[in-house]
């Protein structure tokens, strides 16, 4: 039996309506040039009468046909996201049911920015325990839902789509081997990026729903963390694999910001010409990041067969990872 699990497919969705920095300067009190600057971010999608399950049943489709596989063979779906459809039922028992398969096993992974690379974690451990299991792992988030549009620091970092892999034993001349995935985590400076309308501050019937319904966020102790802990768990792994940055062929960081994104990649000594971006158009996608640029990269010919890829992510909780893919 082999030690390692493998994508066999990959997908990825985003929303048609996209939304131009010229058009929140139209609402926001903001400039392009002040967006740009700060994050490298110059559009985002936004959804039109569309939800999570919605994005992530899209990606998936893409994934499985990616794969050459029926929706039926799924033996679980994991959904990595914070803004899932409702609390009851999970986005994934949302998602089996447009895929219009039953009797799977579908559980929400949260994460925050970092639930993709926690739910492809969970799916290793289901193929170590079950090798017949076959998983599709999305990620998928429509995170301006849970924006406050007067917040120029949060709203113009924010945008929607969804993207799939399907995770197997099974290897093939087309999938991707998951080498490795470490994770960590810290729960000292949960203040620093939250979303409310949960339990700690529910609302009664008549309430106007307030400002802590949304993303609350300390981008500069964000940054700071985030370029501390990304290349620290990378490092970590090279260290566990015997290898070091001049072995990895691609970097695929989470798509917060421009400005994380070239720290990490400075930290790490991997040259930009490595670095997958496509944070400039779609934004950051929040559990979706990581899929959507994993999918575009393997799509457009960034990535190629054989590449050795670093994969790293940080998030809400705080969370953080990475994992070691050859394609």
């Amino acid at each position: 039996m082999s030690n390692f699990s493998y994508i066999r497919g990959f997908g990825y969705y985003v929303p048609e309506r996209a939304y131009t920095n010229a058009d929140l300067e139209k609402f926001v009190d903001t400039t392009d040039e002040w967006i740009t600057t700060r994050t490298g971010i110059t559009e985002r999608r936004i959804v039109e009468n569309q939800t999570s399950a919605d994005l992530a049943f899209e990606a998936a489709k893409k994934a499985l046909e990616d794969a050459k596989m029926d929706a039926d063979e799924l033996t679980h779906i994991l959904v990595a996201t914070f803004t899932g459809d409702m609390y009851i039922p999970s986005t994934a028992c949302l998602v089996m049911k447009r895929l219009g398969i039953k009797n799977k096993i579908p559980i929400d992974i949260g994460a925050a920015c970092s639930g993709f690379v926690f739910a492809v974690e969970t799916a290793r451990a289901f193929v170590a325990l079950n090798p017949d299991a076959k998983i599709l792992v999305c990620g998928s988030e429509v995170v301006t839902s849970r924006v406050n549009w007067e917040d120029r620091s949060t709203c113009v970092l924010f945008g929607d789509g969804a993207g799939a892999i399907v995770v197997t034993s099974e290897n093939s001349d087309s999938s991707a081997k998951i080498i490795d995935v470490l994770l960590s985590s810290e729960g000292e400076d949960t203040a620093l990026l939250v979303r409310g309308g949960g339990s700690s501050c529910s609302y009664k019937m008549g309430d106007v729903v307030g400002d802590a319904h949304f993303v609350h966020m300390n981008g500069r102790e964000i940054y700071k963390k985030a370029v501390r802990a990304m290349p620290a768990i990378a490092k970590e792994l090279f260290a566990k694999h015997d290898i070091t940055s001049d072995d990895i062929d691609i970097f695929i960081p989470h798509q917060a910001n421009m400005r994380i994104i070239e720290a990490v990649g400075k930290k790490l000594n991997i040259p930009r010409e490595k670095v997958f971006v496509n944070v400039n158009k779609f934004g950051n996608t929040s559990a979706a990041s990581i899929p959507i640029a994993l999918a575009e990269a393997k799509e457009t010919g960034f990535v190629k067969k054989g590449d050795l890829t670093l994969v790293t992510t940080f998030g809400g909780g705080l969370t953080w990872g990475a994992s070691l893919i050859q394609f």
